[in-house]
C-alpha cells in the first residue's frame, strides 16, 4: 500500500485544475502543465483536490500509485512556486555565461560549450561558477541540468568539473612516489 498515494493533492488558491480520462491539466499563476496518468491508476477531482485511487484488476496498479500521484503534486508545485536546479562549478578557468538564449561553458576545453537554452527554462549565472537552472516542468529542470553537468562531471582526484549544490564526490588518492 502507498503511503504516499492515499494523500489527495490539494489545490492552493488561483490553481484550478481539470481531468479529462487520464489526462490531468493544472492552470496556476506560472502557467498551464499537464500529464497523462498510466492505464492502472483511477484520478478524479473533488473537493478536498485531486485523487489518484490504484485499479485493483491490474498487477502494476500499486506501483504506479505513489507515482502517479507524485506526478500530479508536481504539477501543482510547477505552476505555484516552480522548480530550481543548482549547479556549481569548479576548476581554474571554468566559468558560464548566459548571453541571450545561449549558456556558454568554458570547462577546459579548447572551445566554448554552447548550451541552447529551452523554452519554458530559464538560466541565470549570479557568479560565473554558479548556474541556477529554473522552470515550472520538473522533468525538464532536471534534465537541462543533467545535459549541463555532462559535459564535465566531477572527476575523482581534484574534483574539478560541473556538480550540484550539495553533491558530495567521492576524491581518490593520488598517485605514490
Amino acid at each position: 500500500m502507498s503511503r504516499i498515494g492515499k494523500k489527495p493533492v490539494a489545490l492552493p488558491k488561483g490553481v484550478t485544475a481539470s481531468v479529462e480520462g487520464q489526462t490531468v491539466k493544472v492552470k496556476g499563476p506560472k502557467g498551464e502543465l499537464s500529464v497523462t496518468l498510466v492505464p492502472q491508476v483511477a484520478v478524479a477531482l473533488g473537493d478536498d483536490g485531486i485523487t489518484v485511487t490504484p485499479r485493483k484488476e491490474m498487477e502494476q496498479s500499486a506501483q504506479m500509485w505513489g507515482l502517479s500521484r507524485t506526478q500530479v503534486n508536481n504539477l501543482v508545485i510547477g505552476v505555484t512556486t516552480g522548480f530550481t536546479q543548482n549547479l556549481e562549478i569548479q576548476g581554474v578557468g571554468y566559468r558560464a555565461a548566459v548571453q541571450g538564449k545561449v549558456l556558454n561553458l568554458q570547462l577546459g576545453f579548447s572551445h566554448d560549450v554552447p548550451y541552447a537554452i529551452p523554452d519554458g527554462i530559464s538560466i541565470v549565472t549570479e557568479k560565473p561558477t554558479m548556474i541556477s537552472v529554473s522552470g515550472m516542468d520538473k522533468q525538464l529542470v532536471g534534465q537541462v541540468a543533467a545535459e549541463i553537468r555532462s559535459w564535465r562531471p566531477p572527476e575523482p582526484y581534484k574534483g574539478k568539473g560541473v556538480r550540484y549544490e550539495g553533491e558530495y564526490v567521492r576524491r581518490k588518492e593520488g598517485k605514490k612516489k
